[in-house]
C-alpha cells in the first residue's frame, strides 16, 4: 500500500483535485529530464519538470505477483528534448522511468505511481508511443549462459580478450557521401576485405553526430568504393569530411573467431555440441550374414 504525504489525502478525498502526472527520464548516457502534461512547467526534486512536451498517459495495468506492469507514454514530439530524431537512435532505449501523481498547486504533495524503464518505442510523423515496463519485467529476461554453437561473449570484452583498438580491428575514416542517413560510402577502409566490418560498431568522431555510435548492418566494396551500411538512420545527415571510428565484427562462430581474430582458445560457444541429429538418433541392431556385417 502506498504511503501519501501529509495533506495529500485530503486533497483526494476533497472532491476536487489539481492533479498532474510527471515524468523523470533518466536516458543511458547519465542526462536527466522531466515532463509533465499539466500546462506550466512544474519542478521539484532538483528538477525542472517541462509542460506541453507531447506526453499524456494512458491507463497503468497493475496486478498481483509477478506479472509485468505495463503503462503507455503517447504524445506530440513537441519538445527539442523529445525529438524524432533522438528517438530513432535509440537515445530513450531502455531509459529508466518514473512517474509521479502530483499535486500542482503545491508539489510536495506527490506520490510515486509506477517505476520501471522505456520498453519499445513507436513513431509516426510528429508523434511517438512509448511502452513503459514495470520492474518485474527484468526477472523475463534470460540469466547465466546458454549452451550453443554460438559464443555468447560480446567482442573486445574482458571475457573475449580480442583488442579492438589495434589497427588490424579497428581504422578511422571519412566519410565521402552519405544517402538515407544510413548508407555510408567512406575512404580510409581500402585495406579491409569486404564484410570486415559487418556486425562491428561505428563511433562518430566529428560532425552533427560526433559521440553517437551504432552497428554495423553491411560492409561491401565496389570497385575503389567502401560502403558502410547502418541499421538505424543517424539523427543527422553527416557532411563530406565528417569522421568515424570503424570495429572489426564477429558473426560469433568458432571458425571466424580462429581465422579472424586467432582467438580460438578463448571462445565462448560450444561448437563440438552435439546436433539435433544426434539427440533423435537411435541405435540400430547390426546382422551378421555370411561373415560380413550389416
Amino acid at each position: 500500500m502506498r504511503q501519501l504525504p501529509d495533506g495529500m489525502a485530503e486533497h483526494l478525498a476533497s472532491g476536487a483535485t489539481t492533479l498532474c502526472h510527471c515524468w523523470r527520464v533518466v536516458l543511458k548516457s547519465g542526462e536527466v529530464m522531466g515532463f509533465t502534461d499539466h500546462d506550466r512547467d512544474l519542478a521539484f526534486g532538483g528538477i525542472a519538470y517541462e509542460a506541453s512536451a507531447g506526453f499524456a498517459a494512458t491507463e497503468i495495468d497493475s496486478s498481483l505477483g509477478l506479472s509485468v506492469d505495463n503503462l503507455d507514454a503517447s504524445g506530440a514530439l513537441s519538445s527539442p528534448r523529445l525529438s524524432e530524431a533522438r528517438l530513432a537512435m535509440g537515445d530513450f532505449d531502455n531509459a529508466a522511468v518514473e512517474l509521479w501523481r502530483v499535486n500542482w498547486q503545491d508539489v510536495s504533495q506527490r506520490v510515486l505511481l509506477k517505476r520501471g524503464h522505456v520498453g519499445e518505442v513507436t513513431r509516426g510523423r510528429g508523434f511517438f508511443t512509448a511502452e513503459l515496463r514495470g520492474l518485474s519485467d527484468v526477472l523475463n529476461q534470460p540469466k547465466g549462459r546458454l549452451f550453443q554453437y554460438g559464443c555468447d561473449a560480446v567482442l573486445g570484452d574482458a571475457r573475449c580478450g580480442v583488442d579492438l583498438s589495434a589497427p588490424d580491428f579497428s581504422t578511422e575514416v571519412a566519410v565521402f557521401s552519405c544517402t538515407a542517413r544510413r548508407l555510408l560510402e567512406v575512404s580510409g577502409a581500402q585495406g579491409f576485405a569486404a564484410g570486415f566490418f559487418a556486425n562491428g560498431t561505428w563511433a562518430f568522431l566529428s560532425g552533427a553526430n560526433a559521440g553517437r555510435q551504432g552497428q554495423i548492418k553491411f560492409h561491401r566494396i565496389s570497385g575503389n568504393a567502401v560502403r558502410i551500411e547502418l541499421w538505424q538512420p543517424l539523427a543527422f545527415a553527416p557532411r563530406r569530411g565528417d569522421r568515424l571510428l570503424l570495429r572489426a565484427g564477429c558473426d560469433r562462430q568458432f571458425t571466424t573467431c580462429r581465422a579472424k581474430f586467432n582467438n580460438a582458445a578463448r571462445f565462448r560457444g560450444f561448437p563440438h555440441m552435439p546436433g539435433d541429429d544426434f539427440v533423435v538418433g537411435y541405435a540400430v541392431k547390426q546382422k551378421k550374414t555370411k561373415g560380413k556385417r550389416t
